[in-house]
């Protein structure tokens, strides 16, 4: 039995495709929304280096106790301005995944007159993560839905 799982999210945002991609690429905008309700992210903790084989960094921080973090460390696959962006990640305190488990995470931004169609691709996970993660994501574009009205 296979227990490994895509998680696919198709998302659109009341925004321009190249302000959506922007959103998730740009070391401020990561800190103002990224992160479930309740989580942040410090914006002195985000580095990116947008590039084939670069890397992005940041840690996801509990708002009611900071002792909960979730350091994030992706190298970048595949970089095409504004369209695609692609990662491979190896999870650290990630609860669900053994440390040094590979997942990927792949976001597709498409024009849908005059907003973007996102999708979102990331796994392999079990199950029990791949709906943790579902949650997540929702809660996230939650705050990255405020930001793009902003």
């Amino acid at each position: 039995m296979n227990d490994t799982h895509e998680l696919v999210i198709t998302r659109i945002f009341d925004a321009p495709r190249a302000l959506v991609y922007r959103a998730f690429t740009d070391p401020d905008q990561i800190a103002a929304w990224f992160g479930p309700v309740g989580w942040s992210v410090p914006r002195d903790s985000v580095e990116v280096d947008l590039r084939v084989g670069g890397k992005q960094r940041f840690t996801m921080v509990n708002d009611e106790d900071a002792t909960q973090n979730s350091p994030v460390t992706a190298t970048f696959t595949e970089v095409v301005e504004n369209e695609l962006l692609v990662g491979e990640e190896i999870a650290d305190n990630i609860p669900g995944l053994p440390a040094g488990t590979r997942f990927s995470l792949r976001l597709e931004f498409h024009d849908e007159d005059g907003k973007t169609r996102l999708v979102l691709r990331q796994g392999p996970y079990t199950a029990e993560v791949e709906g943790m993660a579902r949650e997540g994501w929702g809660s996230s574009f939650t705050k990255l839905d405020a930001l793009l009205a902003g």
